[in-house]
């Protein structure tokens, strides 16, 4: 039986990235902001003027995780600590999975369509961003 396959577009990227933009620039910090579609792989990524090189991987990784595991990659932190159930989880696919705030999938009627990472600031601030990269959907 034909299934039909849902995933972000280019579109819906740049609305995403539109809307982390400017919350970046409400907080002051130069972001770096990448969005991934169903099976992972990259459709849109911005550095903002003077955003940190060393983050720019970390976006990307953030946005890969979030989609791999369907969870925000603050969720996984909080079950990769010592002891916990995903302790170590960081240590697999190469160094790629990242485990702290700034990744989250992007759900549309229950199915993960892609996801966002964020990364520049504070874990806080890097969840605010990408939250606002999803919320910017429900407004297209």
């Amino acid at each position: 039986m034909p299934r039909s396959f849902q995933t972000l577009t280019l579109d819906d990227a740049k609305a995403m990235i539109d809307a982390a933009e400017a919350t970046a620039v409400s907080l002051g910090i130069a972001y770096n902001i990448a969005v991934v579609d169903a099976g992972g792989r990259l459709i849109a990524f911005v550095r903002q003027d003077g955003a940190l090189i060393g983050s720019i991987d970390l976006a990307i990784h953030k946005a890969v995780t979030a989609r791999i595991f369907d969870k925000t990659t603050a969720y996984l932190g909080a079950l990769a600590q010592p002891g916990s159930q995903l302790y170590g989880i960081q240590s697999g696919s190469a160094g790629d999975v990242v485990i702290f705030g700034g990744g989250v999938p992007v759900v549309l009627g229950g199915q993960v369509i892609g996801a966002v990472g964020t990364s520049a600031g504070t874990v806080e601030q890097d969840v605010s961003v990408a939250e606002a990269a999803v919320a910017a959907l429900s407004r297209i």
